[in-house]
This record gives C-alpha cells, sequence and structure tokens, in this order.
C-alpha cells in the first residue's frame, strides 16, 4: 500500500504526542524532526521536505496549539493541512477542448504504464462523463505496444486507432480525423516512451503537440521510481509544458514519495492515480483524501464512491421488498456479496475507514480466499437450495463440498453463517427504506457474523 511505512512512522511520532497534556516548544519541535526523517525516508525531495517542516514548526509552535486543550490534534491537523497543500489542495480535472474532438496526449517514460493506464483513463471519462473516446497507438518502436493498446481497448470495450508501423505524427492526426468521422468525442494520444529522456524522444512529441494541438498533454509516471519520476516531469514540462499528471503504481510502492514531491517540485497538478492492475483500479487523485490515508485517518468519500459505483439500484429495490417480507435468500446473500467484491479488496476497503489500523490488516484478519470458499459453496447449490437452506441435509451437504472444492465442515459454517444473517435481516426489516439502502451502498448485508474481522 502506498504510503504505508510513512504512515506507520508518522504514526508513531504523533502517539507520543498524545501522551502529553500540554507541548512544549521542544516537544513540537522534536516531532516535526521525526516528521522530517519520515518524509526523507519516504524518497520525498529533501528540498520539499525543508520546506514542509518550517512550515508546518513555524504554525505549530504558534500559541493557539501551545496552549490548546488538545495540543496533539492540533499538530496533527497543521500536518495535514501541509500534505493537503503540497499535493495540489484540490482535485483537478482534465481539461477537455470545446472543440471536438478534444485531444489529450499522453507522455512518459517507457514502463510507466501509459498503455493501460490511458486505457483505464479513457473508460473512466466514458464513465463519469459520458464522453465517447477512441485511443491512437502512435508508440511505433516498443514491441507489441499496438497489440497491447488493441487488447486493452477490447477489453474495455474502447475502439482503437491504429496504422503500423507509419509516422507517429500522421498516425495522429489520421486518427483525430477518424475521430471526427465516427462522432468520437475524445482521443487518447498513447505516445512512445524511452527508457530515458533524449532529444529524439522529446522533438517527435513536440512534432506531434504542434501537429494535434491536444487540450491536455497528462505525464504519466511510475510512483515507485521516486525522485526519477519527479527528475522525468520536470524534464517532460521543460520541453512539453506538461497540463497535469497520472500516477501509476501507487499501490505499489510502500514510500509513496514522488506523490508529495512532484507537485511541489514542477507546479503541475497530479490528476488521476492507478491504484492497481485491474482496469478499473484508476481514481480521480484528490489531496485531502490521500492526506487522510496518509495520516491513518481514513477516506470515507472514496469508500462512498466504490459503492455507489457497484451499487445496483435496482436489485437493491428487489432485495429491500424481500426484506420487508422477512425474506433473505442465499440468492440474495451471494448479490451483495458480488456488489462487495466489486469495490475492491476487502484490505483496500477496511483501510479507507477511520481508525483501522490498514498494518494490522495484513495479519489473519481479511482472507480474501474465504469470499471465494463462500461464492463456491453458494453456487454448488441449486436454486431450491438457495431460496430454502433448512431443506439442505447431510448428503445435500457432501454433495456441495464435493462441487465447491471444500468439506462438509465448510458448507455447515456458511449455513450457520447466513442463519445469523437472516436474524440480522429481520431485525433490519423494519427501518426505512433510506437506512436499508444506507446500509446495502456500504455493503452492511454482504459480510455475515464472523466473516474477515
Amino acid at each position: 500500500m502506498a504510503f504505508e511505512s510513512l504512515s506507520d512512522k508518522l504514526s508513531a511520532a504523533f502517539k507520543r504526542l498524545r501522551g502529553k497534556g500540554r507541548l512544549s516548544e521542544s516537544d513540537v519541535k522534536e516531532a516535526m524532526r521525526e516528521v522530517r526523517l519520515a518524509l526523507l525516508e519516504a524518497d520525498v525531495s529533501y528540498k520539499v521536505v525543508k520546506d514542509f517542516v518550517r512550515r508546518a514548526t513555524e504554525r505549530a509552535i504558534g500559541q493557539d496549539v501551545l496552549e490548546s486543550l488538545s495540543p496533539a490534534q492540533m499538530v496533527i491537523k497543521i500536518v495535514n493541512e501541509e500534505l493537503i497543500s503540497l499535493m495540489g489542495s484540490e482535485s483537478q480535472k482534465l481539461n477537455i477542448s470545446s472543440k471536438s474532438p478534444s485531444v489529450v496526449m499522453l507522455v512518459g517514460l517507457q514502463g510507466a504504464g501509459k498503455t493501460t493506464n490511458g486505457a483505464k483513463l479513457a473508460a473512466l471519462t466514458r464513465k463519469q462523463q459520458n464522453k465517447r473516446p477512441l485511443l491512437v497507438a502512435c508508440d511505433v518502436y516498443r514491441p507489441a505496444a499496438i497489440q497491447q493498446l488493441e487488447t486493452v481497448g477490447r477489453q474495455l470495450d474502447i475502439p482503437v486507432f491504429q496504422m503500423g508501423q507509419g509516422d507517429p505524427v500522421e498516425i495522429a492526426r489520421a486518427g483525430i480525423a477518424h475521430a471526427k468521422k465516427h462522432g468520437n468525442d475524445l482521443v487518447f494520444l498513447d505516445t512512445a516512451g524511452r527508457l530515458h529522456i533524449d532529444e529524439q524522444l522529446m522533438d517527435e512529441l513536440k512534432r506531434i503537440k504542434a501537429a494535434t494541438e491536444p487540450a491536455e498533454i497528462l505525464l504519466v509516471v511510475d510512483a515507485m521510481t521516486g525522485q526519477d519520476a519527479v527528475n522525468a516531469a520536470s524534464a517532460f514540462d521543460a520541453a512539453l509544458g506538461i497540463d497535469g499528471i497520472m500516477l501509476t503504481k501507487l499501490d505499489g510502492d510502500a514510500r509513496g514519495g514522488a506523490a508529495l514531491s512532484v507537485k511541489a517540485v514542477t507546479g503541475k497538478p497530479i490528476k488521476f492515480a492507478g491504484t492497481g492492475e485491474k482496469l478499473d483500479q484508476i481514481e480521480v487523485f484528490h489531496p485531502d483524501r490521500m492526506a487522510g490515508r496518509i495520516l491513518g485517518m481514513g477516506d470515507v468519500l472514496t469508500l462512498i464512491e466504490k459503492a455507489e459505483q457497484s451499487f445496483d439500484e435496482k436489485k437493491a429495490k428487489e432485495l429491500e421488498e424481500r426484506l420487508r417480507a422477512n425474506k433473505f435468500t442465499l440468492t440474495d446473500f451471494y448479490d451483495q456479496l458480488q456488489q462487495l467484491k466489486g469495490m475492491g479488496s476487502m484490505q483496500d476497503i477496511l483501510a479507507m475507514m477511520p481508525g483501522v489500523d490498514a498494518k494490522a490488516l495484513a495479519g489473519a484478519s481479511v482472507d480474501e480466499k474465504a469470499m471465494a470458499r463462500t461464492e463456491a459453496i453458494i453456487q454448488s447449490m441449486t436454486p431450491r437450495e438457495r431460496e430454502n437452506p433448512e431443506i439442505i441435509g447431510s448428503s445435500r451437504k457432501k454433495r456441495i463440498a464435493a462441487g465447491s472444492g471444500t468439506t462438509v465442515i465448510e458448507v455447515n459454517k456458511l449455513l450457520r453463517q447466513f442463519e445469523s444473517m437472516q436474524k440480522l435481516m429481520r431485525q433490519m426489516s423494519g427501518m426505512s427504506g433510506k437506512k436499508l439502502k444506507r446500509m446495502q451502498k456500504l455493503g452492511g448485508m454482504g459480510m455475515p457474523p464472523g466473516f474477515g474481522l
């Protein structure tokens, strides 16, 4: 998880502050020294760290903090506000031209994830803004780059324009003409990268920019490369004048210093973040929410958004009616599990909840395999058994266990958990419709007692 190491160190520093009733100036400075070390170890730029700690210290040794009834909380509040400011204060949108099609030029070093994450972003614009995106294959050098773009385009049902190994500038022009002809209002140019920045690469990108007049030049940066990511951002900005940054592989680096340095060094906003390998794992970058995650405050807004994206309004209404009639079956339970699964891994979901120790979740508390076994058991039942689990006797349990690759003990365990869940459903049947829907959106019905935690 991104920032895991930084989060741990900051939590340790603030824990010591919480044990003090009043803070002296030396207490604050000692805490800020630990913040400084934590940021440097997270691979944040030295100059950025120096400025950050100076600003936070100046604010934290003011009278309002030292005389506060809860000084430790005030210090955390200041660090939180400074982190938000460091990462850009507010989320930023993609620049969209009033002239259709609007062109987004994706640039970056080879291996940063331009092709896959560009396609993910195209899918996100279609989902959130009802755009009709077109992907254009302008990387004619990297082996299989065109095939890779076509593959992810097919998986996401997004059209791809390509002309093979031709001139990237002409391909970009032809791609835009194709978009106009076929009603695509947003064009993503997947340009070539290099293992390092060179004059030939930049010259080609400048020619593509001049020929296509993109509304947005989005730099795709691998968060795991740390300071190299910041250096690359500075070089691309100097040569092209980038408009924004997309951080990729944010899930793969426990340090995450690039996210804290790149905005401060380049002045360009981080607009999007790739948070995993799956094709739906991309999100708008919200500085305030990211600061909350870093400081262990959770990220409830993103959690709710994920829930709403997975939420099936029609099924929710049907379930509400069934609950009112005191009917909650294993089929309903299975549907709830699927919606919960659509929100991502249980560890990621729980890590967004305030007060939950994300590191502790790495233990036995979250078992993704348990959900898979539960699904397999339910899928091995007949429709009649799902509707009437009381008919499942010993012979049926043996058949279900064999069909799901589990044991009779596990089948019995699930049936006991489901019985407990049914009792809970009966209690909830008296809730108002609004409360029921809220529970469903947050996956409250998808977790049987004893499952996972």
